[in-house]
C-alpha cells in the first residue's frame, strides 16, 4: 500500500479514531480541517474541537474556516494537491470545487446504513425508531446530502439496551477500520462505488434539546428508546417539583395506569401503553445513581402524577 497525501476533515470525538488510524497506517495527512474553536464554560474560553486538538498534538496543520465557499478557501484547499480527502462529521457543506480537487475525490464515513438515515443525527434516529440494525457506510461524496455512491458498509445489530454513546463508539471504531481499506482500494482501482437504492431513504434531523422531555402519554417502549437515544445528549428528563430528573437507564414494565402516575415505591411510571421503571437517574447537581438510592433521600410517593 502506497502512502497517500490525505486531507482530513472532521470535528467531534467520533472523528478522532479515524484520523488516528490513517496516521498509524502510514499515510501522509497533510492538513486537518475542523470547525472553529468555540467559547465554552462560565469563562467563555475558546476550546479547540477534538480533531483540532488531536491533529495539533500529531504535528498536523489545522485549518478552521467558517465556510469553504470563498475563492480563497477553495484555492487554498486545491493548493494542497491531495490524493484524497476523508470527511467524518465535519459540519460544513463542501462546494463542488472542493469535492473535485483531490485526485480520488472526497470520501465520507457516515454512521448509518445508507440510504437510511441521511443527515445530522443517524445514530440517535436509528435507536429512536427501534431499528434492528445500524452500521457504517463509506461513501464517495457528491453535491447531495449523503447521496453519493457507496464504497463499503458494515452492519451492527441493535438491541433494546443499545445507547447512543455505545453505538457512537462502536461505529467510530468500525469507520476507522474500514477507511484504511477504502482509501487503498480506491487508489489501486479495486473499489468501485455502487449507487444508493432509491427506496428506503430516510432523513435524520438534527437533535433539539427539548426532544429529551419524556411524554408519559407515549408508549413505554418509545420512552425507553428515547432514553437510550438521548444518552449522553440532550438527556431524557422528567420534572418533579422544581427538579428536572435525568433518566439514564430504564425498563419497560407490563403494568397500566393513568399516564404520568407513579404506581409503586420503585418509581414505576404509567405511560400511554405499559409503564416505565427508571433504573439509573441523575438529579441536578448530583452524580448518576441507582433509582433505589435516589428514592431513599428524595422520595417520590406512589400516586404522584408527573407532568
Amino acid at each position: 500500500m502506497s502512502a497517500l497525501r490525505i486531507i482530513f476533515m472532521g470535528t467531534p470525538d467520533f472523528s478522532v479514531p479515524v484520523l488516528d488510524a490513517l496516521i498509524k497506517a502510514g499515510h501522509n495527512v497533510i492538513c486537518a480541517y475542523s470547525q472553529p474553536p468555540k467559547p465554552v464554560g462560565r469563562g467563555h474560553k475558546t476550546r479547540p474541537t477534538p480533531i483540532h486538538a488531536f491533529a495539533e498534538e500529531k504535528g498536523i496543520e489545522v485549518r478552521h474556516p467558517k465556510s469553504l465557499k470563498s475563492d480563497e478557501e477553495k484555492q487554498a484547499f486545491m493548493d494542497l494537491k491531495a490524493d484524497i480527502a476523508v470527511v467524518v462529521a465535519y459540519g460544513l457543506i463542501l462546494p463542488k470545487a472542493i469535492l473535485e480537487a483531490p485526485r480520488l475525490g472526497c470520501v465520507n464515513i457516515h454512521a448509518s446504513l445508507l440510504p437510511r438515515w441521511r443527515g445530522a443525527a443517524p445514530i440517535q434516529r436509528a435507536i429512536l425508531a427501534g431499528d434492528s440494525e445500524s452500521g457504517v457506510t463509506i461513501m464517495q461524496m457528491d453535491e447531495g446530502l449523503d447521496t453519493g455512491d457507496m464504497l463499503m458498509t458494515e452492519t451492527v445489530p441493535l438491541t433494546p439496551l443499545t445507547t447512543a454513546s455505545e453505538l457512537h463508539d462502536n461505529l467510530s471504531q468500525i469507520g476507522a477500520k474500514l477507511i484504511i481499506e477504502a482509501v487503498s482500494g480506491l487508489d489501486e482501482g479495486r473499489l468501485i462505488g455502487m449507487p444508493q437504492p432509491e427506496e428506503g431513504v430516510t432523513y435524520a434531523a438534527k437533535l433539539e434539546k427539548n426532544e429529551g422531555r419524556l411524554d408519559w402519554s407515549k408508549p413505554a417502549i418509545e420512552l425507553q428508546r428515547a432514553i437510550n437515544a438521548f444518552t449522553p445528549w440532550p438527556g431524557a428528563t422528567f420534572a418533579y417539583g422544581d427538579n428536572r430528573i435525568k433518566v439514564l437507564e430504564a425498563e419497560v414494565v407490563d403494568e397500566n395506569g393513568t399516564p404520568g402516575t407513579v404506581l409503586d415505591d420503585t418509581l414505576t411510571i404509567a405511560c400511554g401503553e405499559k409503564s416505565l421503571r427508571p433504573l439509573r437517574v441523575q438529579r441536578p447537581g448530583k452524580g448518576p445513581m441507582d433509582t433505589e438510592a435516589m428514592l431513599r433521600g428524595f422520595p417520590i410517593a406512589p400516586g404522584t402524577v408527573l407532568s
